[in-house]
């Protein structure tokens, strides 16, 4: 009965790191749009420049091996 109650245990700590991830994903989104958004606005920045920054760093990270 004690494993049992454990396993319970881990299950809702592991729920609640998801949870807090997800919040913290969410955060990150947020600030992320927003000084994208100012970068843009502010003429600093264009959409494609963003745009092909965020390819060459998607690529770069793709072909890193680990």
């Amino acid at each position: 009965m004690n494993n049992r109650i454990q396993s319970s245990f881990e299950d809702v700590k592991l729920i609640a790191r998801l949870a807090d991830l997800k919040d913290d994903h969410y955060q990150t989104s947020l600030l992320l749009s927003a000084i994208t958004e100012l970068l843009i606005e502010k003429g600093i920045l264009s959409k494609d420049e963003i745009r092909e920054k965020a390819s060459r760093l998607d690529s770069l990270f793709l072909h890193q091996e680990i």
